[in-house]
């Protein structure tokens, strides 16, 4: 049943749901691991475990305000490319002053944030246009749904190379 929200509560928690599921997964991959080894990037990849959660938190808050505000809480009108480029790139970066344990308050703190945001947004089907970046379709337009689906994607996603990087630091598994 459609709340006054613009969706069931149902689908609210579906979304939550599936976040969680992968948001735990995400955080087993640092489980046990020093600073130092967050910091390791054993594969022919720039990626590190710190850095992943850095990205992921950093995405969903993005999101979070896509959803709220529009285009404009991306950057995206007027950045330009290189500015945008180097600000993506920095965000998979974990600075020898960052710590695992803060980088995981911050991701705690912005999954309840977006949990909250999806249980209580007006409506699932706010839609703004994206921003105008090669990666993205021109003109297109993204619902808090489709926003949520690519969220849960990227999370998904990048799980599976925490969890990679994680087997080559020191063989353990957060998924097998």
């Amino acid at each position: 049943m459609t709340d006054e929200r613009g969706g069931d509560d149902t689908e609210r928690r579906e979304f939550t749901g599936a976040l969680d599921k992968h948001r735990r997964l995400l955080v087993r991959t640092l489980r046990g691991i020093s600073d130092e080894q967050a910091r390791l990037r054993p594969t022919v990849s720039a990626l590190c475990l710190g850095g992943l959660i850095k990205h992921i938190t950093t995405t969903e808050e993005s999101w979070s305000n896509f959803i709220t505000e529009g285009t404009t809480a991306m950057g995206g009108a007027g950045a330009d490319a290189a500015t945008t480029a180097s600000s993506f790139s920095a965000t998979f970066e974990m600075t020898d002053d960052e710590t695992v344990a803060v980088l995981l308050e911050r991701y705690r703190e912005r999954a309840r944030a977006t949990d909250e945001l999806i249980m209580t947004l007006p409506s699932l089907g706010i839609s703004h246009p994206l921003p105008d970046a090669p990666w993205f379709e021109q003109g297109a337009s993204w619902s808090a749904r489709r926003v949520l689906m690519h969220v849960i994607a990227e999370t998904a996603q990048h799980a599976g190379h925490a969890d990679i990087i994680r087997e080559t630091i020191d063989g353990a598994k957060s998924m097998g």
